[in-house]
């Protein structure tokens, strides 16, 4: 394990110096994965990445120590026992002079940054979104791979929904969901993106609403948003799905219109363009059809070692778009008390536009 990290912790070394920090600590999460390979839990215990212009090192419970270094190129480890206080012990091995500013994981409790600012007292706090975004925002070519493997997985998860048509009907939302959740574990899933959506008929208008007991009917869309991780990467995707019988013709018209939007804003993505001309192109499809009220949330966010990170594909967003990023195409309609539909797949910038990370058709019908 080695070289893709060492060389983040460089360009992070470059970053923290433009943004004139002196030390990042970061607790487990996805940035420290980023740049050490360890992927861990939240712990209770003061447990660190610490990474100035000098050096990188682990300061961790000594009980940890071992099961850490086997997950991690970082040779340098500091410890302490149950026995010592953890931030005396941190105080005697790190340099609290002239410290200038401080970056801090988005995840990190609020206890562990009120030690630290007890430690360093003068020092600016930041989160490290400061460095780490600009790091994590475009992907390579291995971690585009990855997408795809989880995008395929649930591509697949949908096409056996597909097939059992109305099997589907009679079931609760609350056993749709648990059986996609087992289908996306038999197909390599590791763990879900997020908690699986099946929102059917009125529930539909309710963007995150999850699953409850209600009943699939027959000629009822289901909102189905769901995704999984494999090696570390998500997924994303969603479908709205009738899976026997007739749906209205309210319904029929607020799907097209939704299937073109993101069609639309599709199309438009290439780089150098404005993260927020293809919001702009779905919106405005949207607006056209006279649905805009009904589109109540951003068309799309990015992908990478979370499910939700930058770019955000938003209307105030003005990040231009450059080759590598990955994120989500999904506008939606919700018509309270009746239908919701929304259709999603993952996009990546290509040299000269777009390629979608899903396949699967994006009709209503099973």
């Amino acid at each position: 394990m080695g070289s893709d990290f060492e060389n983040r912790i460089r360009s992070c070394r470059e970053r923290m110096q433009e943004k004139g920090v002196d030390y990042v600590f970061l607790t487990p999460d996805s940035n420290m994965y980023f740049v050490s390979g360890y992927d861990g839990e939240i712990h209770e215990r003061h447990f660190f990445l610490v990474i100035s212009q000098e050096q990188e090192f682990f300061f961790v419970p000594d009980l940890y120590e071992e099961q850490v270094r086997e997950h991690t190129w970082i040779e340098n480890f500091h410890t302490w026992s149950d026995s010592e206080d953890p931030r005396e012990v941190l105080e005697k091995i790190i340099d609290t002079a002239d410290v200038g500013k401080i970056l801090v994981s988005e995840e990190m409790q609020a206890r562990f940054t009120l030690d630290l600012m007890k430690i360093f007292p003068e020092a600016e706090y930041a989160l490290a979104g400061e460095v780490f975004e600009e790091l994590r925002v475009r992907k390579n070519g291995e971690e585009v791979e990855k997408i795809m493997q989880s995008s395929a997985i649930v591509d697949k998860v949908v096409e056996d929904l597909r097939e059992m048509g109305a099997k589907v009907v009679g079931k609760t939302e609350n056993e749709l969901a648990e059986l996609i959740e087992e289908k996306m574990n038999e197909k390599g899933g590791e763990k879900p993106s997020f908690n699986t959506i099946t929102s059917a008929g009125a529930n539909g208008a309710k963007p995150h609403y999850e699953h409850g007991e209600k009943v699939i009917r027959e000629g009822e869309p289901v909102v189905l948003d769901f995704g999984c991780y494999k090696n570390h990467y998500p997924s994303d995707q969603t479908r709205t799905l009738v899976f026997s019988g007739e749906p209205s013709e309210k319904f029929k018209e607020v799907h097209g219109a939704v299937r073109e939007a993101q069609q639309k804003a599709f199309e438009k993505v290439e780089p150098g363009l404005e993260a927020r001309e293809v919001d702009r192109a779905a919106r405005r499809f949207i607006e056209d059809a006279g649905y805009g009220e009904e589109f109540i949330h951003r068309t799309g966010h990015g992908v990478g070692l979370e499910v939700h990170e930058a770019p955000y594909i938003k209307q105030n967003n003005t990040r231009k778009l450059e080759e590598g990023m990955v994120f989500s195409v999904e506008p939606g309609i919700y018509i309270k008390g009746e239908l919701g539909v929304r259709i999603e797949d993952l996009v990546v910038v290509t040299e000269d536009g777009a390629e979608r990370l899903n396949h699967m058709d994006r009709n209503w019908k099973c």
